[in-house]
């Protein structure tokens, strides 16, 4: 395991100036060449996510609220509880200011590329409706680009991996409950493998059911344990309530700190924004077009600007009440990282109770977000190969969560950050190139709503 990690921290510095440019620059060119389109529309977006505007006679498998759900359960969860936790012990508190920005242009970004995959999605040899990365790449740039939407397609056999969950999860069981001084007195190790080996069974049991199955699972478990955790956090901050603003302004003042500690010193900050942000939301990532390519929908911009509301929800409301419990907590200033550090944060400030509660958020969190993610890696495997040969991922995705239980943090967040960097590059390219495309279509789509024809 110390031969992969030192291999992947190796290779992660390579990949930072590719995930900035596309990411970053790319991402504000689109905001720019939107005219701000996405943002200004935001409350239509709302109401198309609550159904006001459903076609009847619309191709898909799942509802726009059902894929939102799904891909707000990959991506709200621990990259908002742990991974907040981990940018800000390798950044301070200032590296959330770079998290907001990140999000921001990410909703941008989310509505051109979920926008796509309803543009050019296909039907598989199953008779299912396929819609991503993959298939804009090649339908959209033609067959000339298959190059890119294959190496999109091996690096998301990785980073699809559920992995930096079970590793978070397993992290939190054993903190929380301390398994061999209340269950049963056996080594830490051989506990890890045992909260491995159950995980993986019940992850098992829903993912071979299939997408409606997840879903449906996926769309019934986040709402319920959005609203936990947030009720949680409101509690906290109105208990610590003259500590909120402090805290907000030690963000924004430390973002600008060209003085910071932080490898690399304030490009160093800003890129473990980026990282942080992008394994929060996945905006330019490429994974949520996935689930959105299979909406109901008769319009790729509607399917757009209801994609959009998932980084606004995973990261600029989660990510900040989280930041804000660590840093008023005072847990920042420990030396713990990951899930550690916001359990910290929580039993402090919650009358000692408060690791508990969020060992029940963090399970469900865990759960839906394993459920989801097996999803995109069947899809990126079925694209190289076949649909049926593609379930044998999750095969594949059930084994590395066993072993992501005993591997330690640093090894399971180089992997993905490296895998996440990668897939960035062939999915931003696509994405702005087919750019013209979706404005073209937005300008239909706005001025049909304008006559009442929406």
């Amino acid at each position: 395991m110390d031969l992969i990690n030192d291999f992947i921290a190796k290779m992660l510095p390579y990949t930072e100036w590719p995930m900035f440019i596309l990411l970053i620059l790319g991402g504000l060119f689109l905001v720019f060449y939107s005219k701000l389109l996405p943002y200004r529309y935001f409350g239509h977006a709302i109401a198309i996510t609550m159904g006001k505007y459903d076609g009847k006679d619309a191709k898909g498998d799942v509802s726009s609220f059902q894929a939102l759900s799904a891909a707000v359960a990959a991506t709200v969860g621990l990259g908002n509880i742990s991974g907040v936790a981990i940018a800000i012990h390798d950044g301070g508190p200032g590296v959330v200011f770079w998290i907001w920005m990140t999000a921001l242009i990410g909703m941008c970004i989310k509505f051109y590329s979920c926008s796509l995959s309803i543009m050019f999605r296909k039907t598989d040899a199953q008779g299912n409706l396929q819609g991503g990365p993959m298939y804009y790449i090649t339908q959209g740039l033609g067959e000339k680009a298959r190059p890119l939407a294959v190496f999109f397609a091996i690096c998301g056999l990785f980073g699809f991996l559920g992995v930096f969950t079970a590793n978070q999860f397993t992290e939190t069981f054993m903190s929380v409950v301390e398994p061999s001084r209340t269950i049963y007195g056996m080594s830490d190790v051989n506990w890890k493998w045992t909260i491995g080996l159950v995980l993986a069974l019940v992850t098992s049991l829903v993912i071979f059911g299939g997408l409606t199955k997840i879903a449906k699972v996926a769309s019934a478990i986040v709402p319920f344990m959005v609203a936990v955790y947030l009720i949680a956090v409101i509690v906290v901050m109105v208990m610590n309530a003259s500590q909120i603003i402090p805290s907000l302004q030690m963000i924004i003042t430390e973002a600008w700190n060209f003085d910071t500690m932080v490898t690399g010193g304030f490009w160093g900050l800003v890129i473990i924004g980026v990282r942080r942000a992008m394994f929060s939301n996945e905006a330019g990532l490429g994974s949520a077009p996935m689930y959105h390519g299979q909406s109901k929908t008769d319009n790729p911009i509607k399917e757009g600007l209801v994609a959009m509301l998932g980084p606004f929800i995973d990261t600029i409301m989660v990510c900040t009440f989280t930041a804000v419990v660590i840093i008023l907590s005072g847990a920042y200033l420990e030396d713990q990282s990951g899930i550690v550090m916001t359990l910290s944060a929580f039993e402090k400030t919650l009358f000692g109770y408060g690791d508990g509660l969020l060992m029940l958020i963090v399970t469900a969190f865990a759960l839906s977000t394993l459920f989801t993610y097996s999803y995109y890696g069947v899809k990126c495997l079925s694209f190289l190969t076949n649909a049926k040969i593609g379930r044998f991922y999750n095969w594949y995705f059930v084994i590395m969560i066993v072993f992501a239980a005993v591997a330690s943090l640093e090894l399971v967040k180089n992997l993905i950050d490296l895998s996440y960097a990668l897939m960035v590059i062939p999915n931003m390219i696509a994405v702005l190139l087919l750019a013209p495309k979706v404005n073209k279509a937005a300008n239909k789509y706005f001025k049909n709503l304008k006559n009442g024809r929406a």
